[in-house]
């Protein structure tokens, strides 16, 4: 396994009541798991809650100490379908996956879910993957919370609150017979704190109890008359217990003084902005305390009509602190104040953007507008924050003079040679339709190779190509998908819809031996023993399985002309149906999380290692960086000669490189200069290393004088 060890962290599931537990978001949520008796727990990798998934994987001798069962889904449908166990089982389950994107994959299981109900507490921690730091389609959870009438909570980002609001997640699913949804941002999830541990509880009910003793109720399916009636238990039923829980519970909160002319309403996961442009204004000290009245939503669905109104009683204005867009908790407390015959004037948009993420300055600038314009002179001194923002005309230089940053392939990347010899087909035959997908092989979208059309979903990729599929047109297209997305969605969605529409397009899955994006998770055709999962399952049996004849497996991506010959080869075959091929080569990420301590073991040992580095020819070399254009590896850069002959830098390779050789095969390939050179790094060199050293700088040195003896003189007269 090559994901992130969380090995030591997990020691501390272990602390009991009274005990003060330090560490990180994720950390903490597990923690809560525990300690609320969760009798199961699934989930889906993937960021910003993919370190949850390692966290558990590493902590299953305690979770199976606890009896509670852990799986990996194979997807977030998957994760999704498992809460299943609490539909008839008073047992708490949990599932994790990054949203929207995991959400939208889960959206058939959690609808039937929320429609039938549940009877043991049902939690969905998602995190919300929004923001500048965001790799996904901007969206947000809200609107599906809303859709399927799943209860939705947004803790403050503070490990407590994270804590406590896992405990009314189960509670208030329970109250209400309905699944929870638990939004975590990415500060959340990585935010580090402390907070009072409390003991771990064993589930009232395992699924092995459930499961010795099997349970129905007709009336929980969502078949009809059922799913007709379930309609009106949300509405009837469900909702009011899910409020009257809210209200009890002191769910949201409230910050500042009672009485105000002003106040604001925030998201949980707002909080720490919002106090913190306070402070910056002078209206909040470090310790939370603020002039500014604050009512924070940890439960941002279903909405306290009462619990708002009270708030705004007597306040000339309350600004709404939403991110993102639509503007779902305006427009609902818009409606509550116009039923209400309310007066208090409510901001949201206006002073703040309608898309994109709060950060500190936009949360900064949109509170002290609000203030400025409503807050009958609360602002201090001219509302001057202590740290001034830079001036307009330093934010237009950084723009122009700081080049943009997108995503690329780390260096040694194994995917970067199979669209290095993409480019070379695509001289030889021309432009061709690609269809790209999610995964780290996206990153072919941008410079050097601009490869790629359309992105559609994890394991999408073929699928999205399969409306070109027309056996008379002179090219066929080409679609990628990884070893990630073919398990995740693509086996059946991307290669078996090709076989069945008898699609003539070319297929290349990526196999990089891990789910690598979300952080070298395991998959089916991991090379890598697994102690609690099934691996080395062959991608090539099921792609076979799967009915498609054309096959070719590759196990060296780095051989560039052998990629270049067999994607040649495919697209212009006779043979008709989908063409595949499987290029494998283990990520170079985590090939180095794994060799490296070996390495430095080995080392320490007093052991003989070697280690292959790479090199330009200076004087070979001509400088028309032809290399970079088919590489764009990050160590392989360019250097300016001291020669005053020759102006152009030639290419050089920096101390970053792993010793791929992916430089070296692009130029064999595409016939360029043969500037580049290996040479092997010897650590700890035994005698005969010693002999073979001393023997070539003999050899070296003997024809390096024959040449000078051999070279012309012209004698000054």
């Amino acid at each position: 396994m090559a994901e992130r060890s969380f090995a030591k962290e997990v020691q501390k599931l272990r602390m009991g009541a009274g005990e003060t537990f330090h560490g990180e978001g994720i950390l903490a949520i597990t923690k809560a798991l525990l300690e609320n008796g969760v009798g199961y727990v699934g989930g889906y990798q993937g960021a910003p809650i993919s370190h949850l998934m390692d966290v558990l994987a590493d902590a299953q001798d305690i979770l199976g100490e606890l009896g509670v069962h852990f799986e990996a889904s194979a997807s977030e449908a998957t994760a999704a379908a498992m809460l299943a166990a609490s539909v008839h089982y008073p047992i708490r389950g949990a599932v994790t996956f990054k949203s929207t994107v995991g959400t939208n994959v889960a959206s058939d299981a959690l609808a039937n879910l929320a429609s039938g109900g549940v009877t043991g507490g049902a939690l969905v921690i998602v995190g919300e993957d929004y923001g500048e730091g965001s790799s996904i389609m901007q969206e947000r959870s809200h609107a599906f919370a809303m859709k399927s009438q799943i209860w939705l909570l947004d803790p403050r980002p503070n490990l407590p609150s994270i804590v406590e609001t896992v405990r009314h997640g189960f509670e208030l699913s329970e109250a209400s017979n309905t699944p929870v949804m638990m939004q975590v941002r990415i500060r959340g999830c990585h935010v580090h704190g402390r907070f009072t541990a409390s003991d771990n509880k064993r589930p009232g009910m395992s699924v092995r109890d459930a499961l010795e003793n099997p349970r129905r109720d007709t009336n929980r399916i969502v078949l009809p008359p059922a799913s007709f009636l379930h309609e009106q238990e949300k509405i009837n039923k469900r909702l009011p217990q899910a409020m009257d829980y809210i209200r009890k519970n002191n769910v949201n909160e409230f910050f500042g003084p009672d009485e105000a002319k002003v106040g604001i309403v925030l998201q949980g996961g707002m909080y720490n902005a919002v106090l913190r442009a306070l402070q910056r204004i002078g209206l909040a000290d470090i310790y939370g305390e603020t002039k500014v009245p604050l009512y924070v939503l940890n439960c941002v669905y279903p909405l306290l009509t009462d619990e708002f109104l009270d708030f705004c009683a007597g306040k000339d204005a309350v600004l709404v602190v939403e991110e993102g867009q639509p503007d779902y908790i305006e427009q609902a407390f818009g409606s509550m104040l116009y039923k209400a015959g309310g007066t208090t004037k409510l901001i949201g948009k206006g002073p703040f953007p309608m898309a994109g993420e709060y950060t500190g300055q936009v949360m900064l600038d949109g509170i002290r507008t609000f203030l400025d314009e409503h807050g009958g002179g609360i602002l201090p001194s001219k509302g001057r924050a202590p740290n001034t923002p830079l001036p307009t005309d330093s934010i237009q230089q950084l723009q122009t003079k700081v080049p943009m940053r997108p995503p690329g392939f780390c260096t040694g990347c194994p995917e970067r040679p199979i669209f290095a010899a993409t480019k070379l087909v695509e001289q030889e035959l021309g432009k061709h339709h690609i269809a790209s997908d999610i995964g780290c092989h996206l990153f072919s979208i941008n410079a050097p190779f601009e490869l790629g059309a359309t992105t559609m979903g994890y394991g999408l990729g073929p699928a999205s190509a399969s409306a070109f599929n027309d056996k008379n047109a002179e090219r066929r297209s080409i679609s990628f998908v990884g070893d990630g997305g073919f398990w995740h969605n693509g086996l059946t969605s991307s290669v078996g819809n090709a076989v069945f529409n008898r699609n003539d397009g070319v297929i290349v899955i990526v196999d990089n031996y891990y789910s690598a994006a979300t952080g070298g998770q395991d998959v089916l055709s991991s090379r890598a023993d697994n102690r609690s999962k099934s691996t080395k399952h062959p991608i090539a049996k099921a792609v076979k399985g799967m009915g498609v004849e054309w096959v070719r497996q590759i196990d060296r991506t780095y051989d560039v002309g052998k990629l270049k010959a067999t994607l040649k080869e495919a697209l212009t075959t006779e043979e008709s149906g989908p063409k595949v091929i499987i290029a494998s080569s283990e990520c170079m990420l985590n090939r180095q999380r794994r060799e490296k301590p070996l390495k430095q073991a080995a080392l320490k040992a007093g052991e003989r290692v070697v280690r292959p580095r790479f090199g330009v020819d200076e004087d070979v070399c001509t400088g028309d960086h032809a290399c970079m254009r088919l590489s764009g590896c990050p160590s392989l850069s360019v250097k300016q000669l001291d020669d005053p002959l020759r102006d152009d830098p030639v290419a050089s390779i920096d101390q970053s490189c792993v010793g791929c050789g992916n430089c070296g095969e692009v130029a064999d390939a595409a016939v360029l200069c043969p500037s580049f050179y290996r040479a092997d790094l010897i650590q700890n060199p035994t005698s005969v290393d010693r002999f073979a050293d001393r023997l070539r700088r003999k050899v070296i040195g003997w024809l390096k004088n024959r040449r000078e003896r051999s070279r012309l003189v012209f004698a000054e007269n």
